[in-house]
């Protein structure tokens, strides 16, 4: 399998590191929103374009959501997470932020795959029934998985705090 440039980056910073662990790098974090953001948009173009779109552009994106996730999800959870993790046990606060992303991951990573189901059924001429319906899945995929901005958002003792009371 072809690896894209996030995998082949976040290889890398694994490898360079010397102790087992790649390093929290905000340029590796910034590269992966920017690829995330970069995939919302074809997404959300194709969506507009519906039924009418382009077969091929269907089966590239659809062969590059869930490697993509993959990765991201790898990352954060070899790298992000365990320092988050340790920075919160220094603190003596609540895990479950962590555990909650986690969680959620899986629940991403499924949408990812009825999302690539659905735009390799259109790339290989199969259609859409419901065009809108398939926009409203593509638009929502990226509602979804959006792991910096819920850690950001979620991964404080404050927002659970939050939470809770609200």
């Amino acid at each position: 399998m072809k690896k894209g440039p996030l995998q082949k980056a976040f290889l890398n910073s694994q490898s360079a590191s010397q102790s087992g662990h790649p390093a929290l790098s905000g340029e590796m974090m910034k590269r992966a929103h920017r690829e995330k953001l970069g995939l919302c948009d074809a997404l959300e173009k194709l969506a507009d374009q519906l039924p009418n779109v382009d077969r091929l552009q269907c089966l590239n994106l659809a062969n590059s959501i869930v490697p993509l996730m993959r990765d991201v999800h790898r990352y954060e959870e070899t790298v992000v997470f365990p320092a988050y993790e340790a920075a919160l046990t220094l603190v003596k606060a609540n895990l479950s932020s962590v555990t909650r992303l986690r969680a959620e991951h899986i629940e991403d990573e499924c949408f990812a795959g009825e999302v690539t189901e659905a735009l390799l059924a259109i790339g290989h001429g199969e259609g859409t029934e419901n065009a809108e319906a398939v926009g409203f899945m593509l638009r929502g995929f990226f509602e979804s998985p959006a792991p910096p901005h819920r850690l950001r958002a979620r991964a404080s003792p404050a927002a659970d705090r939050d939470r809770r009371i609200g």
